[in-house]
């Protein structure tokens, strides 16, 4: 068997909910011991109600541990636990780990070379460092949900955005960190604040704003750089192709799928004249569109090299999808409390010298005894003794 890339790394998990869970999700992935940290007492979000597939999904491959660090006994465990480990991610608001007697100084105190992330809102310095907030009010905050949706209409919705951006940059740093504590010796402390993650997403309009003073707003399917530019109705129930032409070149290749005539009508013979006139040029796409399948317009218009790409349902995503299939993305999952499900690897890479091993997320608690027991050494009438005190819960 090929070794693990992280074999032999360790990681202290206190993340919950999405950012957090992702970002170790895959350090676990690629062979790192991560060890969550939870609770009976307050559960993670993800594990509650209809959530469970979310939990499982990004949870995959963890160790899970259950202990009360409102406890003395509980906190001195789970200092034992960080003093044999190489890493500690945590996403809650800023300060709240420090607040537990777990900040970045304790834990260098206990493990010198440690490397900690901490990934909240809004970083751990500044006014707002102690909001707290869920991926949705930052997607908001960031900007995504202003220029989401139609012009004549209130912003869209568009979710917990930022909850899928901020844990690339988890990794980054960790792994980052990991490079440098191998060429020196040394741990350090990150502190990443997950609103910066996704402003940064918006550098287009920023720099738009900034030289012309442009207030970007709603603008549905249109592009400022593109016409046409939006999703067309096909042949069947909901099924749309969305098509986008930026260049003369994909304009003359568009025409001369749609109608040859086109390119010579002054109506669309510029960009700027099929901005001004991209409603009736819609229509003519849609009558075009209309009585073919969704995978018939994409695939002709990408032989002409003409960006288009069939709006897929879930359904397509996980059954019809040939590319998914050939690279074996979901895989086959059994899972003691809810049967086989299937997931999503979650890599969008493959390693040459690695195989992506996808496991399942654990139960509550279900490494209690690997973790105490065999890492730190608690002998089996302290681990009783431990249980029954509620110390470990």
């Amino acid at each position: 068997m090929k070794e693990k890339l992280l074999e032999g790394i360790r990681v202290v998990d206190f993340t919950w909910a999405l950012t957090g869970p992702i970002a170790t999700k895959h350090l676990s992935d690629l062979g790192a011991e991560v060890i969550k940290i939870e609770t009976n007492v307050r559960l993670d979000l993800q594990r509650t109600g209809a959530q469970w597939g979310s939990f499982n999904q990004h949870n995959s491959g963890k160790l899970g541990i259950t202990v009360n660090l409102k406890k003395p006994r509980g906190l001195e465990l789970i200092k034992r636990l960080i003093s044999v480990s190489d890493i500690v991610v945590e996403n809650f608001a800023g300060g709240s780990l420090e607040k537990m007697g777990l900040g970045y100084e304790v834990c260098k105190s206990l493990k010198p070379d440690i490397i900690m992330a901490s990934s909240c809102m809004q970083g751990q310095t500044g006014p707002f460092t102690r909001h707290p907030g869920l991926g949705f009010t930052l997607t908001a905050l960031s900007g995504f949900n202003h220029i989401t949706g139609w012009p004549d209409r209130e912003p869209g919705w568009i979710g917990a955005y930022t909850d899928f951006v901020a844990p690339r940059y988890i990794i980054l740093a960790v792994m980052a960190a990991l490079e440098y504590r191998e060429r020196t010796g040394k741990g350090q402390y990150l502190d990443l604040s997950q609103f910066e993650g996704g402003v940064q997403l918006m550098a287009p309009l920023l720099l738009d704003y900034a030289v012309n003073k442009n207030t970007v707003n709603r603008m549905g399917n249109r592009c400022e750089y593109a016409a046409p530019h939006n999703a067309y109705r096909c042949a069947g129930e909901d099924r749309w192709c969305a098509i986008s032409v930026f260049t003369d070149e994909e304009w003359k290749s568009f025409c001369s799928i749609i109608d040859t005539s086109l390119a010579e009508d002054p109506r669309f013979s510029t960009l700027m004249a099929r901005k001004e006139n991209q409603e009736e040029l819609d229509r003519i796409i849609n009558e075009w569109t209309s009585c073919r399948s969704a995978e018939e317009v994409m695939n002709t218009m990408q032989a002409a090299c003409v960006a288009a790409g069939v709006l897929q349902t879930g359904e397509d995503l996980m059954e019809n999808d040939p590319q998914l299939k050939a690279r074996n993305f979901f895989r086959e999952i059994e899972h003691p409390e809810v049967g086989k499900y299937r997931a999503n690897s979650g890599a969008h890479f493959r390693l040459s010298k690695y195989e992506y091993d996808l496991q399942r997320a654990p139960l509550l608690g279900e490494r209690n005894e690997y973790v105490f027991k065999e890492i730190l050494g608690v002998t089996d009438d302290e681990y009783k003794e431990l249980v029954e005190i509620e110390v470990l819960n």
